[in-house]
């Protein structure tokens, strides 16, 4: 009994409220609630998606918009401008100057075999963007995990495809293009409203078991690169200075041939000019020829001696010298 007591007693310190101001605050606490649920603002980087009852009704763009309030209207806020990132085989627990890798062992992810049987290390990474909100919200549950299943699969398959040559070094462009074509295509199959922006293989290496022996077959094709290279050189330098030499003799002898048979075409060519002027006037021709010829003789003889067409013999003009030979 004392405590009902005072229950009425503190009851009767309550002052009494007039039913129109009862209603006056319920106006205001509904006026409050409808502008603090009802308005919303989508950032520029952002659409809304808006469900009425579970439905899906429409997608608002950036700006300030109102939906229904007291939760008939649903809102969602879906960032289709920004890129979003999966990784496998590690993962960055803080990006920035000094990024922080987990050290957590995933090769349950990086692993895989090639096409020649041998075992890759690979780490790479996934980028994307949301094309379609509706769809991204709606056709597929656990997005990121179905993504990362799709992903794996497809990588497994291209790596498989590959000799771990190259994986590793000589086609990691193109592994990473094809896996980016491939995978877009099975989003789109399952029209899930994703765009795969680009695709890096990071780190591709042996695993650490076989790293020694992998290093050792890359020494000795370094080597054999490397000697081959060496061989090349000395080809690219030994052959265009023979091909260089056998074009200089071939054109010095064409050279000779040319000069040999135009000194013939002259030579033959002034003996038709002399045999002309001969024929016009042999007695002068004939003993300008042996004028010219004894122009040409007689510098170089020791000795010139004169007989006389009458003379008998020629001994005794000569005047030889006592004890001569």
């Amino acid at each position: 009994m004392e405590g009902f007591e005072e229950i009425k007693a503190q009851a009767k310190k309550i002052p009494n409220i007039s039913p129109r101001r009862i209603f006056t605050i319920i106006v205001i606490v509904a006026v409050l609630v409808i502008f603090l649920t009802g308005f919303y603002t989508i950032n520029p980087e952002e659409v809304g998606v808006i469900q009425r009852f579970g439905k899906y009704i429409n997608t608002t763009e950036p700006g300030l918009h109102f939906k229904i309030p007291f939760g008939i209207d649903k809102l969602t806020k879906v960032k289709v401008k920004h890129v979003y990132k999966e990784e496998f085989g590690f993962r960055t627990l803080q990006a920035g100057i000094k990024t922080k890798y987990s050290t957590r062992d995933y090769e349950q992810e990086s692993l895989m075999l090639t096409g020649d049987l041998n075992i890759a290390d690979v780490e790479w990474i996934v980028q994307y963007r949301i094309k379609d909100p509706v769809s991204y919200l709606f056709h597929i549950r656990n997005i990121e995990e179905t993504i990362r299943d799709l992903t794996e699969s497809v990588s497994r398959e291209i790596v498989g495809d590959r000799s771990v040559d190259e994986v590793i070094v000589l086609s990691r462009k193109d592994i990473a293009d094809q896996i980016a074509i491939i995978l877009q295509q099975h989003l789109d199959d399952y029209d899930a409203g994703i765009e795969i922006y680009t695709i890096n293989l990071q780190n591709v290496n042996p695993p650490d078991r076989v790293k020694p022996a992998f290093n050792n077959v890359n020494s000795a094709k370094q080597e054999k690169e490397q000697i081959i290279n060496e061989a090349w050189q000395k080809y690219n330098e030994a052959i265009p200075e023979a091909e260089g030499k056998a074009k200089k003799t071939i054109e010095e002898a064409e050279g000779y041939a040319v000069n040999r048979v135009n000194r013939a075409n002259g030579d033959a060519q002034r003996f038709i000019e002399m045999y002309n002027q001969y024929r016009k006037a042999r007695a002068v021709t004939k003993k300008r020829l042996y004028l010219e010829t004894m122009q040409k003789i007689l510098p170089r003889m020791e000795k010139v001696y004169i007989v006389d067409e009458q003379q008998q013999g020629i001994l005794p003009l000569l005047n030889l010298e006592k004890g001569g030979k």
